[in-house]
C-alpha cells in the first residue's frame, strides 16, 4: 500500500507490482550465535553476481525486471532471473519443493555475492518448514515483507547480510540500498520520538504480520538486547492490537534495548470508540520503559529505505533517529 488514496492496494496486488527488497557445512536453525563473532558479506564491486528469487507468491508473467537489471548493470552488477521467477502454482511461484531447491541453489552458488528476494504475499515461511537451512557463510540476501521470515531466520541461524529493503523505488532509496551493499556509510533515518532515551544492540527490521506468524518456531530470534524496528500493510487497529498482545503475553518484548515502527498502512473505517493505528502502537509499545521512535521511512509503500539486520546501531529517541554503529 502507497501513502495517498490514489496508490492504495491490496496486498495481493501490491506484490503483483513491487519487487521484495530482493554444499556448506549447515548451522542450526536454533543455534543464534554472539553477534560479536560475526563478519558481514563483502561488499559487492564490479562483476559481482546477484541472484533473483521467488519463494513466495506467483507474479504476473508479463512482469518486468529491466528497471532493477539496468540499475545493477550501471555499478557493474550481474543480475541473474532464472525462468523459474515466472513460475505458478495455486498462489505460489512454484510447489514447496520447487522454491525450497531454487533457494537452496542460490545460496550454495559459490559465485553468488547476494540473492534479492522477488515477490512476497506468503510462502517463504513454508521453504522453511520444508528444511531449509542456512550454510555457513556471509551472504548478501535483500527482501522485505514475506521475505522477512527469510531475514529473520538468516539472523537467527548466525548469518549476517540480511537486508530490509529493496531494488524497486525512487532513485534516492535505490542509491541507499548500493550505499548499503557497497560498504559505504548510510544516513541515519529520522522519526518521531515518543519515548526519550537512546539504547544501542543489534538491528532487527520485520514486518510484524509475518514475524508474528514465526514466533514458537525454530526460526524466530533471541530479541534480548535488539533494537527491533516494526511495520505492516493492510492490517486494522484491533489487529494490531492483537498481534503486539501476542508478544507482550509471550515476553518477546521483556529484554528490548529499545523499540521503533516505520510505515503502519491502513485504510477503513474508525467505528466510535477505535483505536487509530498510531494510537494503538503508542498504546501497546510506549510502557516498555526503553527508548521508542516512530515514523520511520521504512516498510510498504516509499521510501523504503534500506537497513541491515544484525548489524549493531543506535536509536536515539531524544534526536529522533535511528543509525549504524558498524
Amino acid at each position: 500500500m502507497f501513502d495517498g488514496k490514489r496508490y492504495l492496494l491490496t496486498r495481493r496486488q501490491y506484490i503483483a507490482f513491487q519487487f521484495a527488497l530482493a554444499a556448506s557445512i549447515a548451522l542450526p536453525v536454533h543455534s543464534q550465535v554472539n553477534p560479536s563473532t560475526l563478519a558481514l558479506p563483502a561488499p559487492l564491486k564490479r562483476g559481482s553476481r546477484i541472484r533473483a528469487v521467488n519463494v513466495g507468491t506467483w507474479i504476473d508473467p508479463q512482469t518486468s525486471f529491466d528497471l532493477i537489471h539496468d540499475r545493477c548493470a550501471r555499478e557493474g552488477w550481474s543480475l541473474v532471473l532464472p525462468t523459474q521467477l515466472h513460475r505458478q502454482w495455486r498462489w505460489f511461484s512454484g510447489s514447496d519443493s520447487q522454491r525450497l531447491f531454487d533457494l537452496r541453489a542460490a545460496w550454495r552458488d559459490p559465485d553468488i555475492d547476494a540473492v534479492l528476494y522477488i515477490g512476497a504475499g506468503w510462502g517463504a515461511s513454508r521453504v522453511l518448514e520444508s528444511g531449509f537451512v542456512f550454510p555457513r557463510r556471509p551472504l548478501w540476501a535483500i527482501g522485505f515483507s514475506d521475505s522477512c521470515s527469510l531475514l529473520l531466520a538468516q539472523w537467527k541461524a548466525g548469518c549476517l547480510g540480511a537486508v530490509h529493503g529493496q531494488f524497486a523505488g525512487p532513485d534516492d532509496q535505490w542509491q541507499r540500498t548500493v550505499d548499503l551493499l557497497s560498504g559505504r556509510p548510510i544516513a541515519p533515518l529520522q522519526g518521531k520520538c515518543l519515548v526519550g532515551g537512546i539504547a544501542e544492540g543489534p538491528l532487527v527490521v520485520t514486518n510484524l504480520t509475518v514475524a508474528t506468524h514465526l514466533i514458537g518456531t525454530p526460526w524466530f530470534p533471541d530479541l534480548r538486547g535488539a533494537l527491533l524496528l516494526l511495520e505492516d500493510v493492510g492490517e486494522a487497529p484491533y489487529r494490531i492490537d492483537r498481534m503486539l498482545t501476542q508478544w507482550r503475553a509471550a515476553g518477546l518484548l521483556q529484554g528490548l534495548a529499545g523499540i521503533a515502527t516505520g510505515r503502519f498502512s491502513w485504510q477503513g473505517e474508525i467505528e466510535p470508540g477505535d483505536f487509530s493505528l498510531a494510537g494503538i502502537l503508542y498504546e501497546r509499545l510506549s510502557g516498555l520503559g526503553i527508548p521508542f521512535l516512530s515514523d520511520l521511512p521504512v516498510g510498504h509503500g516509499y521510501p523504503n529505505l534500506a537497513l541491515p539486520i544484525g548489524v549493531r546501531a543506535r536509536l536515539d529517541a531524544n534526536d529522533g533517529f535511528l543509525s549504524l554503529l558498524s
